[in-house]
């Protein structure tokens, strides 16, 4: 009766411990609201098997949360009151970074695991200091304030310590300015600096590090030599990050927002590849590192994108997944070329019927917008994809989550709900 007793305090013991992470790793897929999940799991399923294969969000989702902000911005939330509700807890009018409505500094939870000793970091393909990384690292009174905020990285101390050891994303133009040199400050102060994402495999993992590969975002997923860099963010982050006192990493998948704002369906579905093999990689990590919970959200939805449109009942992913580069580097492309509709198909990947010839021919050298249109509406036609503006909307967002204290996350929550759980698993009271 005594073993028996002891081994059931055990499990419960060992059941305590395992809903309070030593890690953290928060992801948020910028503007990826439901149709943007849904649409990839379209999009990758192989079209060759009766069954529509499942997809690492399939796996990883518990939940949806609502997104609104405090009642002076309405219903629809941006990207920086998003970014601090998820960060802090507290609702908070469009444009604030980490403060409340009357533009006081609020807590956030990666401040938080500053403070408790452990190491802090963001990996994101967006500027490092754009709304949703500044959200979780820094507190201003507006998101376009960038210059301050890249400041307040270096100026702005928690628990005596800088507020990030580990820094990947873009922005030059705000860390090396005429009045100030950030990159010079962060190397003299004893930070790793790197300028190319192929050269963090060679960083020192015992140094804080520094990397910016953009003068503001990165390029998109299709632009680059793998079509994907975030997994290569977020693996380097990591390796930095892991310490005996656990770690809080902010990941995010930041042009999935870009791409609905663009009404892009090729870069959404390029950024959707981006994060899903970043997903499938921290699942594995999770796998065989069972202290630590990932979670992943979005802070809004943008774009209205619609999987089917035009009252016609069909969605044809397949004319997206073979594009040699994004819509509008293949747009940039065609305003140079002689010959368009040769290049233009072997880019897209397929041939072109008459119509397509005729409206890439006509696409003139020197407005790069009606090209990178006429690129857009190509494909949106071809995939009968449809969208309802170029801003946000204010529906609902998925939640996922896995690790220790996932299932927190579980049901219909506020997206205030996230921070405050992770607080508690932090140990907040």
């Amino acid at each position: 009766m005594k073993f028996v007793s002891t081994v059931l305090l055990s499990t419960i013991c060992m059941g305590a411990i395992a809903q309070e992470p030593k890690n953290v790793i928060m992801v948020v897929g910028d503007g990826m609201g439901p149709a943007y999940t849904t649409a990839y799991r379209y999009f990758s399923d192989d079209r060759n098997t009766p069954e529509v294969e499942r997809t690492v969000f399939d796996r990883l989702m518990v939940g949806m949360a609502s997104t609104y902000p405090a009642p002076v911005s309405g219903y629809v939330t941006d990207s920086a009151a998003g970014a601090t509700a998820l960060s802090s807890g507290i609702k908070t009018y469009n444009g604030a970074i980490a403060v409340d409505v009357d533009k006081e500094p609020v807590k956030t939870v990666l401040e938080w695991a500053k403070e408790h000793g452990m190491k802090t970091g963001v990996a994101v393909t967006s500027q490092i200091n754009h709304a949703t990384p500044a959200g979780y690292s820094a507190h201003n009174e507006s998101r376009k304030n960038y210059n301050e905020i890249a400041d307040s990285y270096f100026d702005r101390k928690v628990a005596n310590d800088f507020v990030l050891d580990v820094m990947l994303g873009g922005g030059w133009q705000y860390f090396k300015r005429d009045d100030r040199n950030l990159i010079a400050e962060f190397t003299a102060a004893g930070y790793e600096y790197v300028d190319n994402i192929a050269a963090l495999k060679d960083t020192d993992e015992t140094k804080p590090l520094l990397g910016l590969f953009a003068d503001q975002g990165l390029n998109w997923a299709l632009d680059m030599p793998d079509k994907q860099r975030l997994q290569t963010l977020t693996e380097t982050a990591v390796k930095h990050l892991e310490n005996d006192k656990g770690f809080f990493l902010l990941v995010e998948a930041s042009q999935v927002d870009w791409a609905g704002h663009s009404n892009d369906v090729g870069a959404a579905m390029g950024e959707m590849q981006d994060l899903a093999s970043t997903m499938t990689w921290l699942e594995e990590y999770v796998d065989t590192h069972p202290d630590t919970l990932v979670v992943l959200t979005a802070d809004h939805s943008t774009g209205g994108f619609t999987i089917g449109a035009n009252t016609v009942y069909k969605w044809e992913p397949q004319w997206v997944q073979n594009l040699k580069a994004s819509p509008f580097s293949i747009a940039k492309q065609l305003m140079k070329a002689k010959d368009k509709a040769p290049l233009a198909s072997d880019l897209l990947g397929f041939t072109l019927t008459g119509e397509e010839k005729s409206a890439i021919e006509s696409i003139d050298t020197e407005d790069e917008e009606v090209a990178y249109q006429t690129v857009k509406t190509l494909l949106d036609l071809r995939t009968n994809t449809g969208w309802t503006t170029g801003g946000h909307t204010g529906v609902d967002v998925p939640v996922f989550a896995k690790g220790p204290g996932s299932d927190k996350f579980r049901g219909s929550i506020n997206n205030t709900q996230v921070a405050d759980n992770i607080f508690t698993l932090l140990g907040r009271e």
